[in-house]
């Protein structure tokens, strides 16, 4: 098998991570909204997976670089500096006091990231049975 299918292979699997970190994102924000969780508790739960995800977006997107996946680079490009910018300027956590003035635009936010994830999700399962299908002809 061609190390593209293994690289789109592995994409499909580091995106499907990511969907449901972003699902869990708005489950817990939905909770808080409706009063069932407090704004402690959900920033503590929350902030264990934002750098991580940060950290695995990364590294997606440097293989595709390293890789010569162009559409694919540029295709995760924007997401990686919009959060490369939010860690730098340390606006990445999400702090208690806070959460409920910002909460519209979490949400926003994880809708957007909901929906990048399903294109790539789909951009990577047409590119992995590409590559499957050229190498066994």
């Amino acid at each position: 098998m061609p190390y593209e299918a293994w690289l789109f292979i592995l994409s499909l699997l580091v995106v499907a991570g990511l969907l449901f970190t972003s699902v869990f994102f708005l489950i817990m924000f939905s909770d808080l909204e409706s009063d069932y969780i407090n704004p402690v508790d959900m920033c503590n739960k929350v902030n264990l997976f934002v750098l991580p995800e940060h950290g695995v977006h990364a590294f997606l997107t440097v293989l595709f670089l390293l890789s010569g996946q162009w559409f694919a680079f540029l295709l995760n490009a924007p997401l990686f500096a919009y959060n490369v910018r939010k860690v730098v300027n340390q606006n990445h956590v999400f702090d208690a006091t806070e959460i409920f003035r910002t909460l519209e635009r979490h949400k926003n936010e994880v809708f957007i990231k909901i929906g990048f994830y399903l294109l790539c999700f789909f951009y990577y399962l047409y590119r992995m049975i590409v590559a499957l299908v050229s190498a066994y002809p």
